[in-house]
């Protein structure tokens, strides 16, 4: 019988590391060795794109994580105010349309209607609700008549 060789974890994690520290040449080697992205195998490589236009978008894309980087507060803040603005610019439209709507009938009520008697806020009530849908302003003349 042959008697069974054991191995120290020590020992084999000491070996391990030791071959790892090593081989630093190797290791920056393969780092250095690294695939393409994409964008650049297709479109310099494959299409055949100038090596001019891949300096300068490697250049723009550096100084824009540099900026981005540098001033981040400054762009969060940025951002926010156009987010917000684009979402309140529904909602403004929406009054002018119903203002411009409003001042529009009231000419339409003050040239057309007989309004002898009726003062400035019964106007605005009238045009108010002809804007969104009413027909009190047909029945105006009928009144009045």
């Amino acid at each position: 019988m042959s008697k069974k060789e054991t191995t120290n974890p020590k020992e084999v994690r000491n070996q391990n590391y030791a071959a790892k520290k090593m081989n630093t040449y190797e290791n920056s080697k393969k780092k250095k060795d690294k695939d393409l992205p994409w964008w650049v195998e297709l479109l310099f490589v494959q299409i055949g794109l100038p090596d001019k236009l891949l300096i300068k978008i490697l250049k723009a894309q550096k100084l824009s994580k540099e900026l981005i980087k540098n001033e981040k507060k400054s762009l969060i803040t940025f951002l926010f105010v156009i987010s917000s603005l684009a979402y309140f610019y529904p909602v403004i439209k929406h009054a002018k349309n119903k203002l411009d709507c409003e001042a529009i009938a009231k000419n339409y009520i003050i040239k057309s209607k007989n309004t002898f008697g009726i003062n400035k806020r019964e106007i605005k009530m009238l045009s108010t609700n002809f804007c969104y849908g009413g027909e009190e302003i047909y029945e105006l003349e009928n009144f009045k008549n």
